[in-house]
């Protein structure tokens, strides 16, 4: 199924979903290059929400640059696969083996204001992050490693503890949102 195909498919959970899911509409009908990092503006990114076999706890890193404890995830660079793009930057920034899908559909959409920041020696300038968020299984018991250059910790937090272990308070709406939406799924 092709990326906008996914989106259109998509049903939000709220207003902010509903709202986010028109403007990447809208974003992918205006821009050619969403794909890539060529767009400053506005690019792809995808995340995961990693949680364990019984669905208790989520796997967060210590993000170097936003020094908050957060999800993984990354840009799409040109794959139009976000949960390729998903399961490979948890497993690079984790150390994981396995990583599985709970859901092959799109489990939350946002769209994520980016501060100018440093990286790898250059300045990025503000922009947004159109994300795809997935729901991904690993098993708590697996060896974890860090990703030097992009993490300094990797950790099983409860569902709860995640969100209050960070520091970004428009994520934590996020990660809330997403702790809500796994507990439904739960009692289906």
């Amino acid at each position: 199924m092709d990326l906008r195909h996914q989106i259109e498919q998509y049903i939000p959970y709220n207003a902010q979903e509903e709202k986010d899911k028109e403007l990447i509409l809208r974003y992918m009908d205006t821009f050619d290059n969403l794909l890539t990092r060529d767009n400053e503006f506005a690019h792809f990114t995808a995340s995961s929400w990693v949680v364990n076999k019984d669905r208790t706890k989520v796997l967060m890193v210590y993000h170097n640059i936003y020094q908050s404890w957060s999800w993984v995830g990354g840009h799409a660079d040109g794959d139009a696969d976000l949960l390729r793009v998903a399961i490979k930057e948890a497993k690079e920034e984790t150390g994981l083996k396995q990583v599985t899908p709970v859901l092959d559909d799109i489990f939350s959409i946002e769209i994520l204001g980016v501060a100018a920041h440093e990286k790898r020696g250059k300045h990025v300038a503000t922009h947004v992050h159109l994300n795809a968020t997935f729901l991904l299984e690993a098993d708590e018991g697996e060896i974890l490693h860090i990703k030097p250059d992009e993490n300094s910790d990797v950790k099983w937090f409860l569902l709860d503890e995640a969100v209050e272990a960070s520091t970004e308070r428009d994520l934590q709406v996020v990660y809330r949102k997403l702790n809500e939406k796994l507990r439904l799924l739960q009692k289906k």
